[in-house]
């Protein structure tokens, strides 16, 4: 049987004006990679599409001033985060740059927002999807996955060729146990920042082992009993085009994720398997019609000044509460 699925075209609930006010989308930087470009094709990307909400850059203290400063100078508000490292500093990813995400759980502590949208900093939207915000609350929506790639040959759904994406094509054995619970692409998701959800999240990942998917994994298993998928619009990985091309209906997509190798725009060459094919040439013209696009510069009498609470970071009591029960860091690398 199919997942219930949140509607892609979800009912607009009334909010009061405050609460409206305080959402935001939010992406994730590490370094002084070229990974920039894809936080300021994002910022460019939601300005395109007429987003009512601003977009938070949380970036590791190793992003270079020059870095936050083209963020700022796009309409990004900054935040730095310290660093999430798991048990042990262990590395056993199917990349090893993952270590870095666990990064990404510092996000729950943005509790000046009552809600946010996070989305990896290789992915960009083509459509408006501020109704997203409206959800309703308690849930964790984000886009199921597929496992049929080979990055997902360590799992019993790869080994027998059975992928959620397409649940009666290949039925799950009796013999392996319970079937795997629905499981999300972490590169987009809808979520509540909350000072105790993030103090759990740090504490658990203390006594979870790693596993190759990293944050994304520890994800999964974290929000397991809330989650809610929706419709694969909202997070169009890749691989579907070439994997279930039956599901994807292109004209439809509004958030598209450029994960598969090759696929990032900024560094596109098109020698990579499946980076030939048509679909993908026309997503990356897309994007980088986006990119360069001076007219979707961040302008301040167009585009109205950055929220000065915002941009100035959490007032100072919420800050100390964030920093409470933290664990001790080492310095981050740079990520892929």
């Amino acid at each position: 049987m199919a997942p219930e699925m949140l509607s892609s075209k979800t009912a607009v609930y009334s909010k009061p004006a405050a609460e409206v006010q305080r959402r935001a989308y939010v992406t994730f930087l590490a370094g002084d990679g070229d990974y920039i470009k894809g936080a300021v094709g994002l910022a460019k990307g939601l300005r395109k599409v007429k987003s009512a909400y601003p977009l938070v850059v949380a970036v590791l203290p190793d992003v270079p001033k020059e870095h936050r400063q083209i963020l700022e100078s796009q309409g990004c508000i900054v935040r730095e985060i310290e660093p999430v490292y798991p048990p042990e500093n262990q590395t056993k990813f199917a990349m090893a740059y993952y270590v870095i995400n666990y990064s990404k759980l510092r996000i729950w502590g943005f509790v000046e927002y009552s809600k946010m949208i996070y989305l990896d900093a290789d992915i960009q939207v083509f459509d408006n999807i501020d109704h997203l915000f409206d959800s309703p609350d308690g849930y964790f929506y984000a886009v199921m996955d597929c496992f049929c790639e080979k990055t997902w040959s360590h799992t019993p759904q790869y080994k027998i060729g059975y992928c959620q994406q397409c649940p009666n094509k290949v039925q799950w054995r009796a013999e392996l146990g319970e079937p795997p619970a629905l499981y999300f692409n972490a590169g987009m998701f809808v979520f509540q920042p909350s000072l105790s959800t993030c103090q759990a999240l740090l504490e658990t990942l203390k006594v979870t082992e790693t596993t190759p998917f990293a944050e994304q994994d520890f994800l999964n298993k974290f929000f397991k009993n809330i989650y809610r998928p929706i419709p694969l619009v909202y997070n169009l990985v890749l691989a579907m085009l070439w994997r279930h091309p039956e599901n994807v209906e292109l004209e439809k997509v509004k958030v598209v994720h450029y994960c598969a190798a090759g696929s990032k725009p900024w560094r596109y060459t098109g020698k990579e398997e499946n980076m030939q094919r048509e679909d993908i040439k026309m997503l990356v013209k897309k994007w980088r019609d986006i990119y360069n696009d001076d007219s979707l510069d961040y302008n301040p009498e167009r585009d109205g000044p950055l929220p000065e609470a915002e941009s100035n970071g959490l007032p100072p009591l919420l800050a100390a509460m964030s920093e409470a029960g933290v664990v001790h860091y080492i310095t981050a690398p740079s990520a892929a």
